[in-house]
């Protein structure tokens, strides 16, 4: 983030989202903010709170797309949610603080995925390791050793559930030495010879369709996930409390040494990260550089006309509960408390029927800045369909070659299309850019249905296939079926 100039940051936006210059200069100054803050005094840069954002516009005309394009340059957590999942405190459904427990689960998902990648060598060689010891082990295992072991962790286990009492001296028998089962020099050379032919092999993936047997540990107890699907929180973090008390749980399993270097590669990696640290860089990270989208809060805004009953009533205890997030507080988590303070917020809604000033005064002036996004035009969606890396022409285009349908759009076609998605929008539900799904599935409905029957085939859409397709649904309602 430290290398994006604001004028960068707007750049890397207008390679996905077209138009909208006002919204995109807000959330690059805000996520610029963030990197000045980090060089100021200890005591100055607590004082600096994030300006918050309340972006104001019809769907579909980018609000969540600015949003979530902005947390991936900031390489920083993100989660959007809807004000209308949420209810006051007293009544049934989700509570505020969830969306502080989800951006933590989120934000060590991501740390957890850097810590990983940092150990995947390491854990590569660690794998291939178990697997020469599952097919050419140096020495081979005692059985009576083994069976030792296990015996001496399941009486820990039960030591430390019922008192810890040391465990009684086990008195001197008479008993016959156990057979000697080590090799000699000889026999180890062979086998460290034939390991290393393995290794190259292993590595290679000249024996990737052998099958072996190997012992994984089970995910978790299914206790657990039982009161985990009950409760719909998550409970997976009850295994590591529960550690010292439960032995670990193992089961075998016959798979391809393909699939075995998968799945041990994640043990090993998972074995070699420090999950304490990586819950306190997700934490930290959470509270620097979290960023909540917080959609349809146009929804919550309280109106005269509600009369403070019916349906609506939870309304304003949304906002007086969701205000005390934004303002900065601190939330109560399975992995310790969180503060808000630092957390950059971006609400946004359509306002058809409310308005911003609709908001408890208190929340409005969380939300200092506010933007207004524009309608999109004929022009808007003619640069949508070609120019962003994700130009839904680009897709389609994409997807039929894979058929080897070559699609070819000429400059009409793309005008043509255009027009239709304005006029649609005009007479129906004003959907944005989600309209030019709606036109582009209809539109290459039957080529698609078709495509592996003509494979090897041009078809060049021009404006006049484009109205052949789709003129008479156009001035019908037959569209609204592909309305989701």
């Amino acid at each position: 983030m430290s290398e994006f100039t604001p004028k960068q940051i707007v750049e890397e936006l207008d390679k996905y989202i077209i138009g909208q210059d006002k919204a995109k200069k807000s959330v690059a100054i805000a996520l610029r903010n963030r990197y000045r803050r980090k060089l100021l005094s200890d005591d100055l840069r607590e004082e600096v709170i994030p300006k918050n954002i309340l972006m104001i516009g019809p769907t579909g005309v980018g609000k969540t797309e600015i949003a979530r394009r902005l947390a991936q340059i900031a390489n920083a957590p993100f989660i959007k949610v809807e004000a209308t999942k949420f209810t006051e405190v007293g009544y049934v459904g989700r509570d505020v603080d969830s969306m502080i427990r989800d951006l933590v689960q989120l934000a060590i998902r991501m740390v957890e995925a850097e810590k990983i990648a940092e150990v995947k060598d390491k854990a590569k060689e660690q794998a291939v390791e178990r697997i020469l010891d599952i097919m050419q082990p140096l020495q081979p295992k005692s059985a009576s050793a083994s069976a030792k072991k296990h015996v001496e962790a399941a009486y820990e286990m039960m030591s430390q559930i019922f008192g810890g009492k040391p465990k009684p001296e086990e008195p001197e028998m008479q008993s016959e030495p156990e057979k000697d089962e080590s090799l000699d020099q000889d026999d180890i050379d062979r086998r460290t010879r034939i390991r290393e032919k393995l290794r190259k092999q292993i590595v290679e993936g000249v024996i990737d369709d052998t099958i072996i047997e190997i012992e994984t540990e089970e995910s978790s107890m299914p206790m657990i996930q039982f009161l985990a699907s009950q409760s719909g929180e998550d409970m997976s973090d009850m295994k590591n409390m529960l550690g010292p008390l439960t032995p670990k749980r193992t089961k075998k399993r016959k798979v391809t040494i393909k699939e075995a270097k998968e799945i041990l590669q994640h043990e090993e990696a998972q074995n070699l990260v420090d999950h304490d640290q990586i819950v306190r860089e997700a934490i930290e990270s959470t509270e620097e550089s979290g960023i909540i989208f917080i959609d349809e809060l146009d929804k919550v805004a309280s109106r005269e006309k509600d009369g403070g009953s019916g349906p609506q009533v939870s309304r304003e205890g949304v906002q007086r509960d969701i205000l005390p997030i934004i303002e900065g507080s601190t939330v109560s988590t399975k992995h310790g408390p969180v503060k808000t303070d630092h957390i950059l917020f971006i609400a946004a809604g359509a306002f058809h029927v409310s308005k911003p000033s609709d908001l408890i005064p208190e929340l409005q002036g969380r939300l200092p800045i506010r933007v207004e996004l524009d309608n999109l035009t004929t022009d808007d969606f003619k640069r949508i369909l070609t120019e962003p890396k994700n130009a839904l022409i680009k897709q389609y285009t994409a997807l039929l070659a894979t058929e080897g349908v070559q699609l070819v759009f000429t400059d009409d076609a793309v005008t043509e299309l255009a027009v239709m998605a304005e006029e649609v929008n005009s007479q129906m539900e004003n959907i944005g850019a989600r309209r030019l799904h709606t036109i582009m599935e209809k539109l290459l409905e039957e080529v698609s249905f078709t495509a592996s029957d003509i494979s090897g085939t041009t078809l060049t859409i021009d404006a006049a296939y484009v109205r052949e397709k789709l003129e008479d649904i156009v001035k019908s309602e037959d569209i609204s079926r592909y309305i989701l």
